[in-house]
């Protein structure tokens, strides 16, 4: 069952650009951690990594996980998602993906941002997945 980001989230979510938290399962049963990129896709958070790292391998293993996004400028203020994660392993869309996050958590130099498409990102095996909520809480009130 997914359940839909409703206005307020997907309008902090959409800002920022705010880091997400990740927590995915590792073989032995525990808990992996990761700070990381996202994107927004209607109502699914996009991830995206270099195939062959450990959380990304997890979410091949066992798609359950648990995404928390903070506020950049106000660690009080954040949104927490638990659901599943999607596999995309199209390469063309997995790029678009990144080269997407590079802008965005580039904007103030987007030099920077086409430099790390072109001279790394391009270069590399990249998977994105498209995280659906089941559940969803949040500490947007003030």
């Amino acid at each position: 069952m997914t359940r839909a980001l409703n206005a307020p989230i997907l309008e902090f979510l959409s800002g920022g650009p705010h880091f997400a938290t990740i927590a995915t399962i590792d073989p032995d049963g525990s808990p992996r951690q990761a700070v990381i990129w996202y994107r927004l896709d209607g109502d699914a958070i996009v991830i995206n990594s270099l195939v062959g790292r450990r959380w990304p391998s997890n979410l091949l293993r066992d798609p359950r996980i648990s995404v928390a996004i903070t506020d950049r400028d106000d660690g009080l203020r954040w949104v927490g998602v638990t659901g599943t994660a999607e596999p995309i392993r199209d390469q063309p869309t997995a790029q678009a993906d990144i080269a997407e996050m590079a802008q965005r958590y580039h904007a103030h130099e987007p030099g920077e941002a086409d430099r790390l498409v072109a001279e790394r990102f391009s270069r590399q095996e990249r998977i994105s997945f498209r995280v659906r909520a089941a559940s969803v809480h949040d500490h947007l009130d003030d």
